[in-house]
């Protein structure tokens, strides 16, 4: 009989991290590693670690020098894109386990500080290890949240079972479990929320550890680009920036869509007589603010006055 299964577990013994700790010198008297152990460490100590602790302000002051743009506001909640294109609440800026009056910010680059820690650890141990480092992240549509990689070095972040089939000879289309916000979310278990445990060590999975040398892509990877996401805005936010029409902000709304998608949504307007032509879509009738709000809404911009009376629409791109 086969079996497979993980172990997990989180080490007590950390004490407080400060400004140029050494976080390998802090785990390994506490852990026994073996080749193929992913070692997980949150962001909040690599941060701390780094000296990316910045005292007399708060979460709201240090929000717009983390922030790309802004995704969504509700209420005191502001949804943003950092720098590292995670899209978070509050770009990670955290308030907790600190001292008061000062916010932890994230690491600079996540990837890199894993990168480091990895090969600490193979300096000093000679085994060879995956790191992830986390952070806590809500998910659209659930409530609550759960620790995501930001960070990774020498692993595999994402399996791919793209064109194999399944028992039943079903194919396996778009099929890639992130298994480094897997490995994150099970870490997290282990070390709770509270219990001053920042490292874990995830033994088990061997096969998504790199060989030593081949750093990976890093959770980098995981990230959508910029307009591939669906939800480039939120609800509200999308209809004003639509409306607005800023060329600014394009990116989000993604590609222009074929002209025949266009064309299917204009005719919902009442009173608008679209036909296709050889370089875009002609508009007769109709409101000409709609139009314009949705062309822009699907990559596409008026020609012209923007009268939708007569009006010709072309991809903004082009």
């Amino acid at each position: 009989m086969t079996t497979s299964g993980i172990e997990v577990w989180a080490p007590d013994g950390v004490g407080e991290v400060r400004a140029g700790d050494d976080l390998a010198a802090l785990v390994l008297p506490l852990v026994e590693l073996a080749d193929g152990d992913v070692l997980v460490v949150t962001s909040k100590v690599v941060s701390k670690a780094e000296g990316r602790v910045v005292s007399g302000t708060t979460r709201e002051e240090a929000l717009a020098g983390e922030t790309v743009r802004v995704v969504a506001r509700r209420g005191p909640t502001t949804i943003v894109r950092t720098r590292h294109g995670l899209t978070m609440a509050a770009a990670g800026i955290d308030a907790s386990n600190v001292e008061v009056g000062s916010v932890v910010l994230l690491p600079l680059d996540p990837d890199g500080s894993a990168r480091r820690l990895r090969a600490a650890v193979r300096e000093r141990t000679g085994r060879n290890v995956g790191v992830v480092v986390t952070d806590t992240a809500g998910r659209a549509w659930r409530e609550g949240q759960t620790d995501i990689a930001v960070g990774a070095a020498g692993l595999l972040v994402a399996e791919d079972f793209g064109g194999r089939v399944d028992a039943h000879g079903n194919p396996l289309v778009v099929t890639a479990p992130a298994v480094a916000d897997e490995i994150a979310g099970v870490a997290e278990l282990a070390s709770g929320k509270l219990g001053a445990r920042p490292f874990a060590v995830v033994r088990g999975r061997a096969d998504l550890v790199l060989a030593p040398g081949d750093d990976g892509p890093g959770a980098r990877a995981l990230v959508r680009p910029e307009g591939g996401d669906l939800f480039g805005y939120g609800a509200r936010e999308a209809v004003v920036r639509a409306v607005l029409g800023d060329p600014a902000d394009q990116a989000p709304f993604g590609s222009p869509v074929p002209a025949e998608e266009l064309a299917a949504v204009l005719r919902l307007l009442p009173g608008v007589e679209v036909a296709a032509t050889e370089d875009g879509v002609s508009v007769t009738g109709g409101p000409a603010e709609a139009v314009a709000a949705l062309a822009f809404a699907h990559g596409w911009r008026v020609d012209g006055a923007g009268s939708a009376v007569e009006a010709r629409l072309r991809p903004a791109t082009t």
